[in-house]
């Protein structure tokens, strides 16, 4: 993972919420765990490989938890951690942020 340069908190969070996917992927686990191919549903513009590492980094960053469950075919949940529930007002920030756009624009 990159390093900080300036040392800034924003910069700091944007290192590892930055990117296309990974705060929108965020926002779909505000209300609950989900499957792969859900997430895949709710973002058609991601890649499986993308929504792959963008899970595995949010996961070794301990903001969301991979939970394998022991069915046949297996089944395989992702959901926010404690430490990711810290992002739901990121997350209403940026909604609001982004009605306010779609209203202006």
């Amino acid at each position: 993972m990159k390093v900080s340069v300036s040392g800034c908190s924003v910069e700091e969070a944007m290192r590892l919420l930055g990117g296309r996917w990974r705060l929108l992927i965020v926002s779909y686990l505000v209300d609950g765990p989900k499957r792969f191919n859900a997430l895949r549903r709710d973002m058609p513009g991601i890649s499986q490989r993308s929504l792959t590492l963008d899970l595995r980094a949010l996961e070794e960053s301990g903001l969301v938890q991979r939970t394998v469950w022991p069915t046949a075919p297996v089944r395989v949940d992702y959901a926010l951690t404690q430490d990711g529930e810290r992002l739901k007002p990121v997350v209403a920030v940026m909604k609001e942020f982004g009605m306010w756009l779609k209203e202006k624009g």
